[in-house]
Order: structure tokens, then sequence, then C-alpha cells
């Protein structure tokens, strides 16, 4: 690395302290586990989209049809607890594959506010052809770990997961926080107001 790369990386790494001198930054976020598994999340999707784009079905829909492959029927509600997407994009994307003839939607006689939804035909048919594909890229994007790498990552990653709800309840606002202390709640009124849902996920 020559003298000007190695003093713009050292600025990279120094912020301005209280009377204004630079000093060692507390937070890279480079190292900051939150940014890290948001960029891991972010990448696995931007690949994954490889598997399905062809279809022209978004990250929601995407969920949603998966959902439905693995349980059969299930309502927009449990839908949203089972992928933690906002109701508005389970909403969305529901209607898409309905548009589409991909799903189905029967009412709930005993609760009329909601509906059954489950694959059509062709909504299955498109779920049993990419079900294999996925697999076989959760089996390519893992083949850089060893078993018991593997092992590992599984058990850390359902820990994480377990703890991360737990600091959601937690919230005193009551509203899921985004790494950077912005609410779910103004995240999506703020996706929804300056983008499409297909462009939001696509």
């Amino acid at each position: 690395m020559n003298t000007s790369q190695d003093a713009a990386a050292t600025r990279d790494d120094r912020a301005p302290d209280a009377s204004g001198n630079l000093g060692a930054a507390p937070l890279r976020l480079e190292d900051f586990l939150p940014h890290r598994l948001n960029v891991l999340s972010s990448l696995v999707s931007q690949a994954l989209t490889r598997v399905y784009g062809g279809h022209g079905i978004t990250i929601p829909e995407w969920r949603v049809l998966v959902c439905l492959g693995q349980f059969g029927v299930m309502t927009g509600k449990a839908i949203g607890e089972r992928t933690h997407m906002h109701k508005t994009k389970v909403s969305r994307a529901v209607s898409e594959l309905e548009r589409r003839k991909l799903l189905s939607r029967r009412a709930n006689r005993s609760d009329m506010r909601e509906a059954f939804l489950s694959l059509a035909p062709a909504g299955r048919a498109v779920y049993e052809e990419l079900a294999p594909r996925a697999l076989e890229f959760t089996a390519r994007l893992c083949e850089v770990m060893s078993t018991g790498d593997q092992v590992a990552f599984d058990r850390a990653v359902k820990q994480l997961t377990e703890r991360s709800a737990e600091l959601v309840g937690e919230a005193e606002d009551g509203g899921q926080t985004t790494e950077d202390g912005e609410s779910e709640d103004r995240r999506q009124r703020t996706e929804d107001g300056g983008r499409s849902e297909k462009s939001a996920d696509r």
C-alpha cells in the first residue's frame, strides 16, 4: 500500500473526539455484528434471486410461496409471523401471487377479516420446480464451511435469533428497531412512500 493509501486507511479508522482531535473510532462498521449480518443477508438474498428471479418473483413473494409450499394453508397473519415480514409486504405479495394465479384465497367463515391462503396448481408447480434449486444453492453456499463449522453456525444463528427476539420484546416503544435505530414501522412507511414493492425487493 502506498503512502496516500496508508493515510486514507488511517483516516478511516480515526474520528474526532469531543475536543475535535482525531482518535481511534469507537465503532467500526465493518466489525459491527448487526451490520455484518445485514450485509450477509443482503448478499445471500441477491444471489438467491437467481434461483427464482426467472419467474418474476420478488423476495416477499418468494417467502410467501415457500411458506405455503411448506405448510399448505395459512393466513396472511401467520405468514407474517413466520417470515417476520411487515403485514403490508405480505398483503402485496399475496395480491400479486393471486393476480398471477399462483395462489388461491378462501374466506374464513369464522373470521371474515382474514382468508385462508394456499398455492394454486400453477403455484405448486413453481414451488416444486424451485425447491430443489434452492436446496442446491444452499449446499453451494455452505460448501466453504466444514461440517463442524456448519453445525456451530446453525447453533449460533439459532441463539442470536432467540436473543434478538428477546431484545425486540424489551424495546420500550414496542416496535422492532433496525441497526441504525430506526423503528421498523417508520422504515416501512418510508419504503411504502418512496418506492414500489418490486423495486424495493429486487
